[in-house]
């Protein structure tokens, strides 16, 4: 029996980790659980799951979900500190399923206290790789890579039994579903509304995920990732727009062999690998039909049009605090465009000029990047108002 810590429970990674935990009651047991401020969906995972805590992001929010739960054995908090707490507890894995740079304390706490860590939080390799990545080699943990992109990439690298190995690999190859705009001019993107940036094509997700996803950040951040899970750089990733979704990423070899990782497009499957792995187990995902696909296409993404896939990499090379100020740039960025305060093609500009005007400074703890990230979302903020409004 596997005990499981969730953070983020109500996201779409969430609802995709608690299906599986539902599927398999004789091996999973969900102890603790968070969430920022969905109280009503709380309280349904509560009263199915009975976790140990259940963590809340502010007191109200946890006061009112404590009121709908009265008489269940569950213990009721609030606040970072908790959601530390609870990923650092009586559990064997932890979820981490947090959207944004809010993730990155809890899934550290996790990491120093030797669980294994499924990672679905981006932001935290994107603002603290290098003290991140450290973390997890001095407390010897096992980090399972939970985006459909890194866990197909993890799928396809040679496996040891620590965990993969880069042996005989030649480059890495990203999928990107090139998102709803895949297709549109230059033009047409300049009035492209929320709605529009939040109806991906083939993936169900939140709202900030999928605009990323629209503007091709979310595979920027994905190829800074990439990077640093896999002890590559930019150079060493390709970004492949697949519109599909049906191969998930791809490794080339020395020799010239390409391995892919293949699949209908559900959570579910990388979910359920991270967290049995070296096993599988049936997740009841329909298997992929090949000759209903019919067709697969490949093309390679536009730099012009989508400006932050090409933002990412100059970030990674520019090293330090650069990522931190662009993830932060982003998330306020995104914001102010779901606010209708910014144009979607704002968003990229939005983020090259915080970029450009960020002091870029060498990373040695974690303060440094609070300190970078705060500076930064300032910055996008002083500039949303003066340049942009």
């Amino acid at each position: 029996m596997q005990k499981i810590c969730l953070l983020g429970a109500t996201g779409s990674i969430g609802r995709s980790t608690l299906d599986v935990i539902a599927q398999y009651p004789d091996q999973f047991e969900l102890v603790s659980v968070a969430a920022n401020a969905s109280v009503e969906r709380m309280a349904e995972i509560c009263h199915q799951f009975q976790p140990k805590r259940a963590v809340m992001g502010s007191k109200a929010a946890r006061d009112q979900l404590a009121s709908l739960c009265a008489g269940l054995p569950t213990q009721f908090e609030y606040g970072s500190e908790s959601m530390e707490s609870i990923a650092s507890d009586d559990c064997d894995q932890v979820m981490a399923a947090i959207m944004g740079f809010a993730g990155l304390r809890p899934t550290l706490a996790g990491i120093r206290a030797g669980k294994r860590v499924l990672l679905a939080n981006k932001e935290s390799l994107v603002t603290a790789g290098r003290l991140f990545m450290d973390e997890v080699t001095k407390h010897k943990v096992t980090l399972m890579p939970i985006d459909s992109e890194h866990n197909a990439i993890y799928q396809c690298l040679p496996q040891s039994d620590s965990g993969v190995t880069k042996r005989d690999v030649d480059k890495v190859l990203l999928t990107a579903s090139g998102g709803p705009f895949r297709t549109y001019s230059y033009d047409q993107m300049k009035t492209v509304t929320p709605a529009q940036a939040c109806a991906h094509p083939n993936w169900s997700m939140g709202q900030k995920i999928s605009v990323d996803s629209a503007s091709l950040m979310n595979k920027g951040l994905e190829l800074i990732e990439a990077c640093w899970l896999f002890d590559v750089t930019p150079a060493d990733v390709q970004v492949v727009v697949h519109p599909e979704s049906i191969i998930h990423s791809m490794v080339s070899y020395k020799d010239g062999s390409v391995i892919a990782q293949m699949g209908n497009p559900d959570m579910k499957i990388p979910i359920a690998y991270g967290m049995t792995w070296p096993a599988r187990i049936e997740t009841g995902v329909e298997a992929l039909d090949l000759f209903q696909v019919s067709q697969l296409n490949f093309e390679a993404p536009d730099l012009e049009r989508f400006p932050n896939l090409k933002l990412a990499s100059e970030a990674w090379y520019l090293g330090g605090t650069a990522m931190a100020c662009l993830n932060a740039a982003n998330e306020e960025a995104v914001a102010a465009f779901l606010k209708g305060q910014l144009s979607f093609l704002d968003i990229a500009r939005l983020n090259q000029q915080v970029l450009e005007r960020s002091d870029i400074k060498v990373v040695n703890d974690l303060e440094v990047v609070f300190e970078a990230d705060e500076q930064s979302r300032v910055l996008a903020q002083q500039l949303i108002a003066s340049e942009f409004s």
